[in-house]
């Protein structure tokens, strides 16, 4: 199976140094890849959502006497 982004090619490249994977699993995934520019990630990180702002107390209308 292919690497689908740079991520996900430096995550294995991780493992394989932490020796969760072997040597052979890394680089059958590196040929199956080949040479592709791979975007750096898949999906685009998440933007956080906006707070709503407080309301602001309105004055009333009516003047003072």
């Amino acid at each position: 199976m292919p690497f689908k982004s740079q991520a996900q090619r430096r995550k294995f490249a991780e493992l394989l140094v932490k020796g969760k994977i072997s040597n052979e699993t890394f680089e059958e995934w590196n040929r199956e890849t080949g040479g592709a520019k791979l975007p750096e990630r898949v999906k685009p990180k998440r933007k956080p959502k906006r707070k709503p702002r407080a309301k602001s107390k309105t004055r009333s209308k009516r003047k003072a006497k």
